[in-house]
């Protein structure tokens, strides 16, 4: 059996190992395949019958091309990439990767406002050029230096990484204020409780994004949604990029509306040089690294290669185009 996996240095840049697909197969692993060009992805499929992804498409056009596919694997919770419609068609189960990055995620939501709130790191650089040494005071800072207790976190999207991310939260004694479509009352507490979309932009000081992304959630965060959230609120989006609509989280930065923005995912990735966020006033924007702990990308090769054992096995697991 051939294995191919078309995208799979970002998972596996050398610090991991592809043994556990080497024993179930022969296996071919390609860094990178050019996302645009389907001719060369269906030459790089070959006949093999198991495809991974991350990244690199798997059009109707692919899948009809290569009818030996019998499974395909996402490296990532994300399959828009796949059309898992042509694939349901054909039989091929498409599974994905549920839940691997979820306290990694949550993790870089506050490093992202961590630094808004502390700046640490420029802070520290200021100290190595000199500025210290050379102060009158005995203290000095470049920024406003915020505190988080007291405040309101807002989380739309309440998975388990919105849940990861408010027990965060909570931590740094901030209440939580979650919404999301299918709710859980077991979650509810003194310190978290839902509430309604308009509530959460009317009250939330920091708005943290964990929901996906769907034609409803698509610009979610726009000109007029910004113009219902308090003045000066603080934006997290470790999410999905689509989630906003960039050149109004643009204006809104540069008029003092959003006080600050910690974003790990744009619309188009890599970023464009011409994203409007680029010269946007405090906006700090990290290259989609939210998922990329060592241990969050071991999780996601075990999980991997346990949902191709189980196609194997006759009982595939985290298939996301079941009938």
């Amino acid at each position: 059996m051939k294995i191919v996996i078309l995208d799979g240095y970002t998972e596996n840049p050398g610090d991991l190992s592809w043994e556990g697909f080497e024993r179930l197969g022969e296996l071919t692993v390609y860094d990178r395949t050019p996302v645009g060009e389907e001719a060369e992805i269906q030459t790089r499929i070959g006949d093999a019958e198991i495809v991974i992804t991350n990244k690199t498409p798997l059009t109707r056009g692919t899948i009809e091309a290569c009818p030996q596919i019998r499974y395909i694997g996402a490296l990532s919770t994300g399959y828009n990439v796949i059309d898992i419609e042509a694939a349901r068609e054909r039989g091929i189960p498409v599974s994905n990767i549920p839940g691997y990055a979820t306290e990694a995620a949550a993790q870089l939501t506050f490093a992202l406002l961590l630094d808004i709130c502390q700046h640490a790191a420029h802070h520290s650089q200021a100290v190595h050029e000199g500025r210290w040494s050379a102060c009158p005071d005995f203290c000095f800072w470049d920024y406003p230096l915020l505190e988080l207790a007291q405040k309101t976190f807002g989380i739309i999207g309440f998975g388990s990484i919105g849940q990861a991310a408010g027990r965060l939260a909570n931590a740094f004694g901030m209440k939580v204020l979650a919404y999301a479509p299918h709710r859980k009352p077991e979650l509810e507490s003194e310190m978290c409780r839902y509430g309604e979309l308009e509530e959460i932009l009317a009250e939330a000081d920091i708005i943290s994004l964990h929901c996906p992304l769907f034609p409803s959630t698509e610009g979610m965060i726009n000109r007029e949604t910004i113009a219902r959230m308090k003045d000066g609120v603080i934006l997290l989006n470790t999410g999905r990029g689509p989630l906003i609509v960039e050149q109004d989280l643009a204006d809104a930065l540069n008029s003092g509306k959003v006080y600050a923005a910690g974003l790990d995912v744009v619309s188009v990735e890599p970023i464009r040089e011409d994203n409007p966020l680029l010269k946007a006033r405090n906006c700090l924007i990290t290259p989609h690294i939210a998922w990329a702990s060592k241990e969050s990308r071991q999780r996601l090769m075990d999980m991997a290669v346990g949902n191709l054992e189980a196609f194997l096995a006759g009982k595939p697991v985290n298939v996301v185009n079941e009938k």
